[in-house]
């Protein structure tokens, strides 16, 4: 595993403990959130399907707004580092609507793979990423940017993993384009631990505004 790997999988677990806070105070009575079906998965390997129209990326610049107006979705974002501890700060857990990125890596837009990660709850209820698995294939991310440009993301599948069996270098691995990856909480879920895995969304730039 290279170190970009190690490093976002510390941000993993840094959300963890704070994955389904909301729902083991309300019991799963309630319902977990939208999980993705199999049908969202890649039908090979990772990557825009052959033919999808590919951006060319853009200059590094810090995203400034997360807009899917396909889940309801807009909402400010923070950059985050390391902790102390080495693994990544996750985004303050009493804000709900606010994603956060990695920002000693790849911005959205440029070339290479860029990490955004969400809560999918606090103790207050769904937060910013709670319906990120209902999200379908085609779907558009909207980027906003720090240079005014917004790069615009299609969705090319909709992963769930455990957290034993999470697939590193699938997820975090170099690419040739800019690509995205959402990432929050997700799999089975128990009131003791939690969710017991992540749901990941691959997306690739196809437009530039």
């Amino acid at each position: 595993m290279d170190r970009t790997a190690l490093r976002a999988r510390a941000w993993l677990a840094g959300i963890a403990a704070l994955c389904g806070v909301w729902l083991v105070h309300n019991g799963a009575a309630t319902g977990t959130a939208p999980q993705p079906s199999t049908a969202q998965a890649f039908a090979a390997g990772p990557g825009p399907r052959p033919g999808t129209r590919v951006a060319e990326p853009l200059r590094p610049s810090a995203p400034v707004r997360i807009r899917i107006p396909g889940i309801g979705v807009d909402a400010p974002m923070t950059g985050l580092k390391l902790g102390e501890d080495g693994s990544l700060d996750a985004p303050p857990a009493e804000d709900a609507n606010l994603a956060g990125w990695y920002e000693d890596g790849t911005p959205p837009g440029a070339k290479g793979t860029a990490v955004v990660a969400g809560h999918v709850d606090n103790a207050e209820g769904p937060s910013v990423f709670y319906a990120l698995g209902s999200l379908k294939k085609g779907a558009a991310v909207e980027i906003d940017r720090g240079d005014g440009r917004t790069a615009v993301f299609s969705v090319d599948a909709v992963e769930v993993y455990e957290n034993d069996r999470f697939p590193d270098r699938r997820v975090y691995g170099a690419t040739p384009d800019a690509s995205l990856r959402l990432i929050t909480c997700g799999g089975g879920f128990t009131r003791e631990t939690g969710y017991l895995g992540n749901v990941v969304v691959y997306a690739h730039l196809a437009e530039v505004r």
